[in-house]
């Protein structure tokens, strides 16, 4: 592994710099706003997830570069407003990670709500007040739901176990049934709360929702395309079967060895 410069980082900011020129840089570059930009900070952070869950070390370093570079490219449009540069977005976040360490960088003993005292410190001084207070709403709706009922179950509001949970789980889905056949603003409502539980259940049993369902997908992911593959050695395809057929094929491809 080729060992980095320590003074890539200024490299890139430089690099940056000259993309964005008005007279010399990029024309797309320089047509981009903060706003136009944000959205690929997502992308590209679901991209670093998906190079780790696969354990790619060739594509992890890469998929990090292209989240710097969000950073670098909003960090330099806000230098040019006058705002704050790469430097500020720097110290902010070292002053932050020491705030939030009294630990390792002052002599406070160290137990498990240091962390989460030290946030709400910061939402105060924020004047962001409120249990709820600074729950992004850009987050993926799933994360979002098990945030917001971590956050209330912190100052008492959440059932005894997993079990009370559950049970609010399936008393949910049978007001989803009884909307059936009707208004369809009514039905997407229910279907929330059915899934807004779900998620309270993954944190109470301490799983990522976000995780879970990312397994899910790939396990579907992975015996769909089986399917198709037992079918393609036939010379057939999913679009020519009838359910039953496709049920079938389904049970095969899950007694496969992997899909499980």
């Amino acid at each position: 592994m080729t060992q980095s410069s320590p003074r890539q980082i200024d490299r890139l900011l430089d690099v940056m710099k000259r993309l964005r020129d008005p007279e010399s840089g990029c024309p797309w570059d320089v047509e981009q706003t903060p706003a136009t930009i944000a959205p690929f900070a997502i992308e590209e952070a679901y991209e670093v997830m998906d190079a780790i869950a696969r354990d790619d070390r060739d594509a992890i370093p890469d998929e990090l570069g292209d989240l710097l570079l969000q950073v670098v490219f909003q960090a330099q449009m806000a230098s040019e407003a006058g705002h704050f540069d790469f430097e500020t977005v720097a110290g902010t976040i070292a002053d932050k990670l020491v705030r939030r360490h009294p630990h390792v960088f002052g002599d406070a003993a160290m137990d498990d709500d240091t962390w989460e005292r030290e946030k709400e410190a910061e939402r105060q001084r924020k004047a962001e007040y409120g249990t709820l207070a600074g729950v992004a709403l850009p987050l993926p709706a799933l994360m979002r739901a098990a945030k917001l009922t971590r956050r209330a179950a912190r100052v008492g509001f959440d059932w005894d176990d997993a079990t009370g949970i559950l049970d609010k789980v399936h008393e949910e889905i049978d007001e989803l049934k009884a909307e059936f056949g009707g208004d369809r603003d009514r039905i997407e409502d229910e279907l929330g709360d059915v899934l807004f539980t779900v998620a309270s259940l993954a944190r109470k049993l301490d799983i990522d929702p976000e995780a879970a369902l990312r397994r899910s997908n790939a396990k579907f992911t992975r015996r769909f395309e089986a399917m198709e593959a037992m079918l393609a050695q036939k010379g057939q395809t999913m679009a020519e079967q009838d359910l039953p057929t496709m049920e079938a094929l389904w049970q095969a491809a899950k007694k496969l060895p992997g899909m499980k």
